[in-house]
């Protein structure tokens, strides 16, 4: 008789993670998991989507969506609980591997007890957190309870070794697949009328800044004869408060809401005026020429003197060049901004130097797999090492 294998264990792998917007990165995960024959089974925390995949969360990860200090002081009590009761779940569980994603305080808090408790299991950090912008002490503090990092951006693993943290590879983006999905694109020459989108944030706090400096862009643009239209693609949970506050404008942009409305509005684009953030880099992907705006709040504003990076652009910081003209704080107003624009809205040196820079940025971010499967990767060999 012939004897029968058994099949292989599944790898545990224990998911900490606060947001909702952290299972895209988890699912790419297991998704390339199992193009790689590897059975895994994912515990922890995740949301709604992570169900389909087998994983019953060990709470409402909504519990931990908190922003600024006060809203974290009034639900310390309950963080404070759902660290105990994750690290209590690990240790009696045993997984494999622990892989962290974000909320980093949170994930920190968990990851410190459990090194105590069992320093045997390995613990990933997925998404280096941005020691290049502020706080770079906390680099090398790591290392006591982070295994490997695996970053998303090509420049961290060099920060991350200037700064003594963690090991740190780079496996590449979410949004490199815009890059191949852009690559036969010809921006050189804007359509007439000018195609302008507007990105004034994902966040109320944020739009409420942000958006009277769009509105004076947008009407001192018309104002000096440019011919353009604008369009607002909004976050749904936003959508209705930027329909408020744009409804007296002068020039008011189409306000659209919807994966598919915001691509579209990305493909289509000749020029944008976008908050900083990730959006900067998608826009550049798209090879979409910007001036990037941001206004800090009172908090952040006593704290950037703690601030380190040389930029606020994304596209800036993969280059190592200024590539996309930034306006902050006091400097985000209309008059200048609106001249930066009308730069970009004609075929000139302006448009073409932030293209050619972009391309830049797209050869900086390439990887032989995508990010999943190299993410994958590594953290098979860590656990197997």
């Amino acid at each position: 008789m012939s004897e029968v294998s058994e099949k292989p264990q599944p790898l545990k792998l224990y998911f900490v993670m606060g947001e909702q917007s952290g299972e895209n990165l988890a699912i790419d995960l297991l998704d390339a998991f199992r193009e790689l024959n590897e059975p895994v089974q994912p515990i922890g925390l995740g949301g709604k989507r992570l169900k389909q995949y087998g994983l019953t969360s060990l709470f409402d990860i909504n519990v931990l969506s908190v922003t600024g200090i006060s809203g974290v002081i009034g639900k310390l009590p309950t963080i404070i609980k759902r660290v105990k009761q994750t690290v209590a779940d690990i240790i009696q569980k045993q997984p494999d591997v622990i892989v962290l994603i974000d909320s980093p305080d949170f994930g920190y808090a968990v990851a410190k007890r459990v090194r105590k408790i069992n320093p045997n299991i390995p613990i990933i950090k997925y998404i280096c957190p941005s020691v290049w912008a502020w706080r770079p002490g906390r680099a090398v503090k790591m290392r006591a309870f982070i295994d490997q990092i695996l970053a998303i951006l090509p420049f961290e693993p060099d920060v991350m070794k200037k700064l003594n943290g963690p090991e740190t590879i780079y496996i590449g983006h979410p949004l490199m697949r815009l890059i191949e999905e852009n690559a036969e694109r010809d921006a050189t020459t804007p359509k007439s009328p000018v195609n302008l989108v507007v990105l004034p944030g994902s966040r109320k706090s944020e739009t409420s800044r942000l958006l009277p400096v769009v509105r004076d862009t947008l009407a001192l643009l018309r104002e000096r004869g440019n011919s353009f239209t604008a369009i607002l693609p909004a976050v749904d949970h936003l959508i209705e408060d930027i329909r408020s506050s744009v409804a007296d404008w002068p020039v008011k942009p189409e306000i659209v809401a919807g994966d598919d409305a915001r691509i579209d509005a990305f493909s289509k684009a000749d020029v944008a005026l976008a908050a900083s953030g990730t959006v900067t880099l998608e826009l550049a992907l798209y090879k979409v020429p910007m001036v990037s705006i941001y206004k800090l709040d009172s908090i952040m504003m006593m704290a950037r003197r703690f601030m380190y990076a040389w930029t606020a652009s994304l596209p800036n910081l993969i280059a190592d060049q200024a590539i996309v003209p930034e306006q902050f704080n006091e400097f985000a107003n209309s008059n200048m901004i609106a001249r930066q624009i009308e730069q970009l809205m004609v075929a000139g040196p302006a448009r073409q130097f932030q293209l050619e820079g972009f391309e830049s940025v797209a050869q900086n971010m390439q990887q032989s797999e995508r990010p999943g499967l190299l993410a994958a990767r590594k953290i098979l060999q860590v656990i197997r090492s």
